[in-house]
């Protein structure tokens, strides 16, 4: 994909951005000046990406070129060969992170993060390799300067833990972390194992946006409002006014009738008060109820045979199988380097984004 368009695009949204940021009412609305302030920091980012990608495209073909004019083995091939092989790689984590941006935003990826681990197939080494990994993330959250806070854990008899939910808080975590979601399998000898022998278990992690704070919003237009006679109990005017309202929204057929004050604006005011509470009941309801299923859907059974990344420490090695991954890096990964890992996923998540775009 030729990425130059692009980054000119970003040069020039950025350019726009900023004239938006600098006019002398551009936090007049605050929210569209927060949502500015944001779009100006991405977009810095991305400017800066595109000019090192172009810089090291350029400095790569000049490296090739210079390879393929020297004699093989010379002194000048030699150090163009060495360049080569430095800015490969950054080439392509440059092109990732190019590519990303081309994409639209998920409104999730900033979100902080509540991290779900569980002791599945394994019994005891389940529990015992689900604290290595609490560990693990713990040690990655520290290395991005993220917030990491257990809330809840279960301890098991051997030191493990059978289950753990950990609060992540800091810049991009949903964004980098959900792509740990699902069964990781352990392959290791456990340390109760007399005999020596490998033994396999797995653990189950889901990782879950931040539920947002629901912010109800009522559309006068989808209001029926009816102010009529108070019924009951009165006395100096209650009930012979025109004073008690009845509110109906239609889109979820609730109905408040109010009429305990005295003033028509005093009832109105209270059954719309009301009426944003029942539905900021039933919205955060139905949102427990898709992190319940989102979560079912990451997690699965937690078989054995239900795997997404499997830990083999007799070999040193970890192989992610969403993408066919192997490292052989096992102590540092458990150690929270996981960006080895989770860099090829978010490049393959993006490589199939820009697939379905085309």
């Amino acid at each position: 994909m030729e990425l130059t368009p692009f980054i000119q695009r970003f040069r020039e949204r950025f350019a726009e951005v900023e004239a938006q940021l600098s006019a002398p009412d551009a936090f007049a609305n605050v929210q569209r000046g927060q949502e500015l302030t944001r779009e100006h920091a991405r977009l810095r980012e991305l400017v800066e990406s595109g000019d090192a990608y172009l810089r090291t495209v350029s400095e790569l073909a000049a490296n090739r070129a210079l390879r393929d004019a020297e004699p093989a083995g010379s002194e000048m091939a030699v150090l163009a060969s060495e360049e080569i092989a430095r800015l490969e790689p950054e080439l392509s984590r440059l092109e990732a992170q190019v590519q990303e941006g081309i994409l639209p935003p998920s409104p999730t990826d900033s979100r902080n993060s509540i991290l779900e681990l569980r002791g599945a197939a394994g019994g005891d080494e389940s529990a015992l390799f689900a604290a290595d990994l609490l560990r693990m993330y713990q040690r990655y959250a520290e290395s991005q300067g993220w917030k990491f806070e257990v809330l809840d854990l279960s301890p098991s008899d051997l030191g493990g833990c059978k289950e753990a939910v950990v609060s992540v808080t800091g810049r991009d975590v949903f964004k980098r972390l959900k792509y740990e979601s699902g069964v990781h399998r352990v392959q290791r000898v456990p340390a109760t194992e007399a005999q020596g022998r490998i033994h396999t278990s797995t653990v189950t992690v889901a990782v879950l946006p931040e539920a947002a704070e629901v912010d109800v919003v009522i559309k006068p237009e989808d209001l029926e409002i009816n102010v009529c006679r108070a019924s009951g109990h009165g006395g100096q005017g209650v009930n012979t006014t025109d004073s008690a309202v009845r509110v109906f929204h239609r889109p979820s057929g609730i109905e408040v009738r109010c009429q305990d004050g005295r003033s028509q604006q005093k009832n109105k005011a209270q059954a719309l008060t009301v009426l944003r509470s029942r539905l900021l009941e039933r919205k955060v309801a139905e949102e427990n109820a898709r992190y319940a299923a989102e979560r079912k859907s990451q997690v699965g059974t937690g078989e054995r045979s239900e795997k997404s990344r499997t830990y083999n420490f007799p070999q040193n090695r970890v192989t992610d199988h969403r993408i066919d991954l192997t490292l052989y890096n096992l102590s540092a990964v458990m150690d929270g380097d996981l960006d080895p890992l989770i860099g090829p996923l978010m490049a393959d998540s993006i490589r199939r984004k820009l697939e379905e775009l085309r």
